[in-house]
């Protein structure tokens, strides 16, 4: 871009005046865009100080730079790479339409790159993203969680390998008791043991008595029982001796 059309494009920003139509304030639904006044006793179009300018010639940009962008290009809409073929590098810069696909747009990004041109509205297109079979999912989680638990096992196997140890330490550490020490509890141990002996023997003792009692009263009952059936039996002989005498 040379001097001349810098100066001319700074010349354009200072002119630029915004026309807004008359009243955008007062309502809502009228909005800023420019109307022309027609009212025979608008303010605006009596061209009053307050109201606002009128669009007039002398707001106009220079020709030369008339429609130009910013950075001193003049910019050219592009659909396909075809769009390409009659531009010129020098004095044009693309813009490439929003209606154009992600694949499509890489293409033609690549290609106008390559030939130099200038692109208004460059985009990193991103690549897209595979998904995963579940699958390939479910068998990557399954590895996982066999993994967490060998590592939680050997951990275990670790902790309580360690805390053996530690038991073991403190068992060789104990101090060893003399036998004096030991040859008391013996002592008192046997004397129990004679006392738990004796009890069950006089119990014997005791229950001795009980079953001989028994066992006479046993045998004096069967003995009572022959004598009762021998005494009824000699009545009978008597009875039937005297009923043969009455029937004679």
């Amino acid at each position: 871009m040379t001097t001349e059309t810098k100066r001319l494009i700074r010349v354009r920003t200072e002119k630029g005046a915004v026309f807004k139509r008359d009243g955008f304030g007062k309502k809502k639904q009228l909005s800023d865009s420019w109307r022309k006044p027609r009212g025979q006793h608008n303010k605006q179009r009596e061209q009053k100080k307050a109201k606002g300018a009128l669009p007039k010639p002398g707001y106009g940009s220079p020709v030369a730079v008339r429609g130009m962008h910013p950075s001193g290009f003049f910019e050219v809409l592009v659909f396909t790479e075809s769009d390409l073929e009659n531009l010129n590098v020098k004095t044009q810069a693309i813009r490439i339409s929003a209606g154009v696909g992600g694949r499509k747009r890489k293409a033609l990004q690549e290609k106008a790159t390559e030939a130099g041109f200038k692109i208004l509205n460059a985009r990193v297109v991103k690549a897209p993203v595979k998904m995963e079979k579940p699958a390939e999912a479910e068998k990557d989680a399954a590895k996982g969680k066999k993994e967490t638990k060998a590592k939680s096992a050997l951990a275990k196997k670790s902790t309580s390998k360690a805390g053996d140890a530690k038991k073991k330490g403190a068992e060789e550490k104990k101090p060893v008791k003399s036998s004096a020490s030991k040859s008391k509890p013996a002592a008192k141990e046997t004397g129990k043991n004679e006392e738990k002996a004796a009890k069950p023997k006089a119990k014997e003792a005791t229950k001795t008595p009980a079953k001989k009692s028994a066992l006479v009263k046993a045998e004096k009952k069967p003995a009572a029982a022959e004598e009762k059936s021998k005494a009824d039996k000699t009545k009978a002989k008597k009875k039937s001796s005297s009923e043969v005498k009455k029937n004679e």
